[in-house]
């Protein structure tokens, strides 16, 4: 994604209305309906679409990888892969997270105070019963999506690496439906560059004192999120952070990996161990395998 991509929220306009709680995920991305766009932009635009069209939503037919694997678990951001390896099944509650080779985006996060990963992303138990993952601009889109969940995660795999910090704990039925519930309901919502752009200013939520007082759970009804606000709030809606001491709008993909921050509130309430795993590498290969 380049800076370019910034304006185009103000030039391109918003898609239709997000839909209420639905029976079932979409099979197909919403239509987007034309606009006038100005000629400067035109490739921009074309670029955002084809990112859009290249995605695995449900029914897509987006490849899946034969093989899912998992690694030692470490909190390490590195490209170290550490044995023994273990076969993965993606399952409600599991936390995902990615770092591809934008320059931008790593420039961004610097900028904000963080670092790799620059992606976060949730499983969810889709109504057919199969896994999906909800994330907000997947692949530097402008939206929030319902994905199939092995075959996007192997689509950041083919940039970059993956992560999954493993719910240690299964979810009950009831925190599952939440989740579920969670992420049907806001597929389709904007993804919030205005608010994330936000956080490079003096008037983000995240500081040393203003995360204390800022910053709350909006729940379901926001009208956008960035990644790994969505995240926080997908948690919290399903019952898995305390929605008291959650802090959604401050709280970046690299909190979420390394279960510490720099941040003094986060530092000290945003502990995602030990009811998940610390992050481990996946990989859709593994030696011997």
């Amino acid at each position: 994604m380049t800076p370019l991509c910034l304006v185009t929220l103000c030039a391109i306009g918003a898609d239709p209305a997000p839909y209420p709680y639905p029976s079932a995920p979409p099979l197909t991305p919403p239509d987007v309906a034309a606009r006038r766009v100005p000629f400067y932009l035109k490739p921009v635009e074309k670029r955002m679409r084809e990112r859009v069209a290249q995605l695995a939503f449900v029914g897509a037919g987006r490849p899946a990888p034969a093989q899912s694997f998992l690694w030692q678990p470490a909190f390490q951001e590195d490209h170290i892969l550490r044995t023994p390896v273990r076969e993965y099944v993606p399952q409600p509650g599991d936390i995902v997270l990615s770092a591809d080779g934008s320059l931008f985006w790593k420039t961004m996060h610097n900028l904000a105070g963080t670092s790799h990963p620059t992606h976060s992303m949730i499983v969810f138990q889709m109504p057919d019963g199969k896994m999906g993952i909800i994330e907000g601009g997947p692949h530097d889109t402008l939206k929030c999506r319902v994905l199939e969940a092995l075959p996007h995660m192997l689509s950041y795999e083919n940039e970059g690496r993956v992560w999954v910090r493993r719910r240690a704990c299964p979810l009950t039925p009831e925190q599952s439906a939440r989740l579920t519930e969670f992420a049907l309901a806001v597929d389709g919502r904007e993804f919030a560059i205005k608010r994330l752009a936000r956080q490079l200013t003096p008037f983000r939520t995240r500081g040393p004192v203003r995360t204390f007082f800022v910053g709350q759970p909006h729940g379901i009804g926001h009208d956008s999120y960035f990644c790994s606000e969505l995240v926080t709030e997908a948690c919290v809606y399903a019952g898995l952070l305390d929605p008291r001491t959650a802090r959604p709008s401050a709280t970046y993909p690299r909190d979420l990996f390394m279960d510490h921050s720099l941040n003094p509130y986060l530092n000290r309430y945003l502990k995602l161990a030990p009811a998940w795993d610390p992050p481990a590498r996946w990989t859709s290969w593994a030696p011997g395998r």
